[in-house]
């Protein structure tokens, strides 16, 4: 079978565990924590670049990281938390599971077509590029948003931020 089929196989479950997570974190509080290290995980993936056959250039970094960008404006337009029970929770969005679900088949899409112009490794590094590139604004941006409304919670208190 060829490896850009199984990778995108992979990427399918992975969605699906991104959505039961999401499900499940929405019946919790969300904590700093939570939000942070998520992105702080994630990096350690940038130790694929080690080998030569992950490695982009610098126009391909560039082009990556704007479409992750991109992609992130949908994530944060569909997270949004709420204050219950006097704690912060993460509101459950329809629109996620079906932002998730689109991104999902966009980048499927264009790993199939790209994977006949671009090798498999660079392929790979660069869907990590965008994927952080994703994440990391969304997360940054939920952050800002979680701060907010622990403010308006528990006053301009001493908060700890983790």
């Amino acid at each position: 079978m060829d490896i850009v089929v199984i990778t995108s196989i992979g990427a399918v479950f992975m969605a699906v565990f991104a959505l039961f997570v999401r499900m499940k974190a929405a019946k919790k509080p969300v904590s700093a924590k939570k939000i942070i290290l998520p992105p702080i995980f994630m990096s350690t993936g940038a130790l694929m670049f080690i080998f030569p056959m992950f490695r982009v250039t610098p126009i391909e970094i560039i082009e990556a990281l704007s479409v992750g960008i991109l992609f992130s404006i949908l994530l944060i337009k569909t997270s949004k938390f709420e204050i219950r029970d006097n704690e912060i929770y993460l509101k459950r969005s329809r629109a996620f599971i079906y932002i998730l679900i689109s991104l999902l088949a966009l980048r499927i899409v264009a790993k199939l077509y790209l994977s006949a112009s671009i090798e498999v490794g660079e392929l790979g590094g660069m869907f990590w590029i965008l994927a952080f590139g994703m994440i990391v604004p969304w997360r940054v941006a939920m952050f800002i948003s979680y701060r907010k409304l622990q403010r308006e919670l528990y006053g301009n208190m001493n908060i700890k931020i983790l």
